[in-house]
C-alpha cells in the first residue's frame, strides 16, 4: 500500500485488524492452488447440511411469492418463533417487539455497539473471545477491557476479576457460553455469580452471546438473562449458523429491553435493512420444528471432540482443557516456544500455526487473535478421517522441533 492510498482510506479502516479465522482460510486456499492436500480446520462452520425441512420451507416461501423487503426488525411470524423460543428454551421473557432480527449475529452484535456506545465508552470482555468483538467495539469508539482467564482456570474468570474490571465508563459485559474459541460453557451457579456481581451496578448491562446453545454436551444451557435481578438489562444473542448449520443463510437476532431493540433497529435500518424475507420463513420454521437433526450434530460433534482430544493428549507439550460445548479446542502450545527444527523457530502462536500450515498443511487460527497469545484454535466442524489425518501430521512434525 502506497503513502497515497493511505491517505485515502479512513483512520477507522487503518486500525482494523483482518479477520484471522478468514486470513488463514485464505492461506489455505492459496496452498491448495499450489497443489498441497490442507485440511482447514480455521473456520468455525459446521460441515453438515442445513436440514431439510429447513430447506423445503424457503424453497415453499419462495414458491408462496416471500421475495420482498421485510419489516426491519423482522417478519412477525418469526419474531413470534422466536420469543416463543426464548420461553421455551431460555426462561427468557422477551416480547416480539423486543426482538430484532439481523443478517447474522455479528450484525447484531455490531448494532448493539454503535447503539450503546460512545467513544471512551469501556465494554469488559471475558478473554478470551470471540476475534469480531474487540475490532467491533473498537469500530464503535469504545474500549474493550478483557478479562482473561487461562487454560488452567477453564478460561473461566472469576467474578472478582470482573468486578475489578468495571469502572464508571463500563456500558455492558459481555461474553459467549458455549464460547468461542474455547468451548466453555458456563453453569447455573457461575452465571448467578457474575449476574449478582453486575446487579450492583445500576449502568452496566450485560450481552450474553448464545449462538451455540444448541451445541452443548452439558445437558443444561443457562441463560444468564433468566436471572431476576438481571433480566431487565441483559440482551441475548441467538442466530441459526450453527446449531442449524445456516451459516450462509445470515440470520441471527437478539432479545434486549425494548429501548434497545428499538435502537438497534433503528441502526439497521441506515445499514441494511431487513434480512432475506425467505430465510425469516424458514428461521420460523427451524425454531419451530423438528430439532432431531440438530441434536444428531450435537452428538458428533461430542464424539469428534472425545477423537481430538484424545489424540491431542498424545502429543508432548500440549495443554488443553475439556471444552463442553462449541465445536472448538484452544490448546496451550506455550511449550514449544524457543523451539526450532533448525530452520524455524517457534516464538510464539502465531509462528506455531503459521509453521503447522505449511509444514502439515493444517490450518488452525493463532490464539492471539483471541486474546491469548499461547493458544491456538481448533475447529473440529470436520469429518473424522479429516480430522484424524490433521492430527496425525501435526504430531510428526511437532516432534521435529527440539
Amino acid at each position: 500500500m502506497t503513502a497515497t492510498t493511505q491517505n485515502i482510506l479512513s483512520q477507522r479502516v487503518m486500525a482494523l485488524a483482518e479477520s484471522e479465522t478468514l486470513k488463514m482460510a485464505r492461506m489455505a486456499r492459496e496452498l491448495r492452488a499450489l497443489g498441497h492436500d490442507v485440511i482447514s480446520l480455521s473456520l468455525g462452520e459446521p460441515d453438515f447440511d442445513t436440514p431439510d425441512h429447513i430447506k423445503e420451507a424457503a424453497y415453499q416461501a419462495l414458491k408462496d411469492g416471500y421475495t420482498k423487503y421485510t419489516p426491519v426488525a423482522g417478519l412477525p411470524e418469526l419474531t413470534k418463533a422466536i420469543s416463543e423460543k426464548f420461553k421455551r428454551d431460555n426462561h427468557l421473557d422477551y416480547r416480539p417487539e423486543q426482538i430484532v432480527v439481523s443478517n447474522g449475529a455479528k450484525q447484531t452484535v455490531y448494532n448493539l455497539c454503535q447503539a450503546l456506545l460512545d467513544p471512551g465508552d469501556e465494554v469488559v470482555v471475558f478473554s478470551p473471545y470471540w476475534v469480531s468483538y474487540w475490532e467491533i467495539i473498537k469500530l464503535s469508539g469504545g474500549i474493550p477491557v478483557p478479562v482473561y482467564a487461562s487454560v488452567e482456570q477453564d478460561f473461566k474468570p472469576t467474578p472478582e476479576q470482573v468486578e475489578q474490571a468495571i469502572t464508571e465508563r463500563t456500558k455492558f459485559v459481555l461474553f459467549s457460553s458455549p464460547c468461542n474459541p474455547t468451548g466453555t460453557v458456563f453453569d447455573r451457579e457461575e452465571l448467578q455469580a457474575y449476574a449478582d456481581v453486575i446487579a450492583r451496578h445500576d449502568q452496566v448491562l450485560i450481552v450474553s452471546d448464545e449462538i451455540y446453545e444448541y451445541i452443548n454436551f452439558t445437558h443444561e444451557h443457562i441463560s444468564i438473562g433468566s436471572f431476576p435481578n438481571v433480566k431487565d438489562r441483559t440482551i441475548t444473542i441467538n442466530g441459526f449458523a450453527k446449531g442449524f448449520a445456516m451459516t450462509g443463510w445470515r440470520l441471527g437476532y437478539m432479545g434486549a429491553p425494548k429501548y434497545i431493540a428499538d435502537a438497534c433497529s433503528k441502526i439497521q435500518g441506515q445499514v441494511t435493512s431487513g434480512a432475506s424475507s425467505f430465510g425469516q420463513k424458514a428461521g420460523a420454521v427451524a425454531l419451530m420444528g423438528d430439532l432431531g437433526p440438530t441434536l444428531a450434530m450435537r452428538e458428533a460433534f461430542r464424539e469428534r471432540r472425545d477423537i481430538i482430544l484424545s489424540m491431542l493428549e498424545e502429543i508432548p507439550g500440549i495443554k488443553a482443557n475439556h471444552p463442553d460445548g462449541a465445536f472448538y479446542v484452544f490448546p496451550d502450545v506455550s511449550a514449544y516456544f524457543g523451539k526450532s527444527d533448525g530452520q524455524t523457530t517457534i516464538h510464539n502462536a502465531d509462528d506455531f500455526c503459521d509453521y503447522v500450515m505449511t509444514s502439515a498443511y493444517v490450518g488452525l487460527v493463532s490464539g492471539a487473535a483471541f486474546g491469548d497469545p499461547n493458544c491456538f484454535r481448533l475447529s473440529y466442524a470436520a469429518s473424522e478421517e479429516q480430522l484424524r489425518e490433521a492430527i496425525r501430521r501435526m504430531k510428526d512434525v511437532l516432534g521435529r522441533l527440539k
